[in-house]
């Protein structure tokens, strides 16, 4: 049986898919892939299932030695890859032969790198997922140096290009289009305002499960908490400091404090490639 194994994981990898949907009513999260265009691109590329599970690098860091020989693609925060000491490509099909070591650096922007492998990274799924769900430790472990993560049999389609010509991600600046509410009444009016003309930035507190932002207060209108209520991605929720969160993959299924508002799915996964730092902007 062919496998990636583990050689280094960097400041963080965990294996995703699409996610566990539908047991939300349970308290189990989506989870899934952060950036969802760069996951799904990468499978697109190796004519792999639309789920077919991947790992996810944050800052890249990581290192995976062939077990037989796989076709993967890298696809996401642009990283300086090398495959046996030799330079290789972003969004592009590559070939390792059995032994063959591939090789991340770190992104220059962006946050999230995926390495996708033909077949799809097979280890057993929980509630019909194989990812990784941070905040619930639902999902397979943290990969860890020495792990062996089996590849599944090769889909009956084939590759039909070897490099997909997509811009970079990430960037020193991200605008986020959003829908206001379901909770800006418990906001003064110059609260939205505030939102959608100041900009605010990503700190270094932020992880899979949200987004955490640093920039000027959002006044409420009102005292008190909301009874604990449903969560979608996208929701930024304000706590009492008044600098909202922005849910991302592995968010609660609920919360008690009021969401502003929530953006939209489109475009989370410009969200999701926001490193520390970066300025975020959000419009109507």
């Amino acid at each position: 049986m062919s496998a990636l194994e583990i050689v280094a994981t960097g400041p963080l990898t965990t294996v995703q898919d699409t996610g566990r949907s539908g047991h939300a009513a349970l308290g189990v999260g989506r989870s899934g892939a952060a950036d969802t265009a760069s996951y799904a691109l990468a499978n697109r590329m190796l004519a792999n299932p639309a789920g077919a599970a991947a790992l996810e690098a944050t800052l890249g860091g990581l290192r995976v030695r062939a077990r037989g020989p796989l076709t993967v693609a890298v696809t996401g925060a642009g990283v300086p890859l090398r495959v046996d000491g030799r330079g290789a490509a972003m969004n592009t099909v590559l070939r390792l032969a059995d032994g063959a070591e591939l090789v991340m650096g770190s992104p220059a922007r962006g946050l999230r790198t995926y390495l996708a492998v033909r077949g799809g990274v097979d280890v057993p799924p929980v509630l019909g997922s194989r990812s990784t769900d941070v905040l619930a430790g639902l999902g397979p472990d943290l990969p860890a140096p020495g792990d062996l993560l089996p590849v599944g049999p090769p889909p009956a389609g084939f590759p039909n290009v070897d490099l997909a010509p997509v811009p970079p991600v990430g960037g020193p600046e991200t605008t986020l289009r959003v829908v206001p509410g379901p909770r800006d009444d418990w906001f003064t009016g110059d609260a939205l305002k505030t939102l959608l003309t100041c900009s605010y930035e990503v700190t270094s507190r932020s992880d899979r499960v949200g987004a955490r932002l640093s920039g000027p207060a959002l006044e409420r209108s009102r005292d008190g908490e909301l009874p604990s209520e449903g969560m979608v991605p996208g929701s930024l929720q304000v706590p009492p400091t008044g600098e909202p969160v922005l849910f991302l993959a592995d968010h609660p299924v609920t919360g008690g404090y009021p969401v502003i508002a929530v953006v939209r799915a489109a475009d989370l996964p410009l969200a999701a490639q926001a490193r520390p730092g970066t300025a975020i902007r959000f419009t109507l």
